[in-house]
């Protein structure tokens, strides 16, 4: 897949039709500043498109942007951690589960992105049970590669691999640019 163009749309807090209009959804979930913004900078060559910050909780919104004028990468909040007031987390948190379990919208494929050096958080793992039981299809990022250890980067993977099961896991690193083309691949296929 070639992304040709890119540029944001909106962002929404509620059902809105431009969900419901037949364009493929591939949602980017989660923890708080694991990176979702910057892999999606990365993966449509624009390194403002998706804001970042070094600020836990900036996503607040479901952010949409418009690739090649025919499907959307959707931004959502991270979960876990974040600089909001307890009401604000709670209001962010059910946004999340209900755009991904609640809604009557469809998800082409949902990337759980966790931080390779960090590992399977608890909130990692029930955000992945959540989406299993939803059925949806999931794929895991393990972003962040670039500050692991060389010495610990095959056994952290394996410990990765163990947490998520089944599931296919692409090493990736937005600031290395690695992992891009089989992100991509993964994202269109079927």
């Amino acid at each position: 897949m070639n992304i040709r163009s890119a540029k944001f749309i909106k962002g929404v807090v509620k059902e809105d039709d431009l969900l419901d209009d037949g364009k493929p959804q591939i949602a980017f979930i989660g923890r708080s500043n694991v990176g979702k913004s910057s892999i999606i900078n990365t993966l449509v060559k624009q390194p403002g498109l998706a804001r970042t910050s070094s600020f836990p909780g900036r996503t607040q919104e479901i952010n949409l942007f418009l690739i090649n004028n025919s499907f959307y990468l959707v931004d959502l909040p991270g979960y876990g951690y974040a600089r909001l007031s307890r009401e604000g987390q709670i209001r962010v948190q059910r946004l999340i589960y209900w755009y991904l379990l609640d809604s009557p919208y469809e998800q082409k494929k949902v990337i759980l992105i966790i931080d390779a050096d960090v590992g399977v958080t608890d909130n990692d793992s029930k955000m992945l049970y959540s989406l299993e039981d939803q059925e949806k299809d999931v794929v895991i990022v393990a972003n962040k590669i670039d500050k692991i250890k060389k010495g610990v980067y095959s056994r952290q993977m394996q410990k990765i691999q163990e947490k998520v099961g089944r599931h296919k896991i692409i090493p990736f690193s937005a600031e290395k640019r690695i992992g891009i083309k089989e992100l991509l691949a993964e994202m269109f296929d079927k």
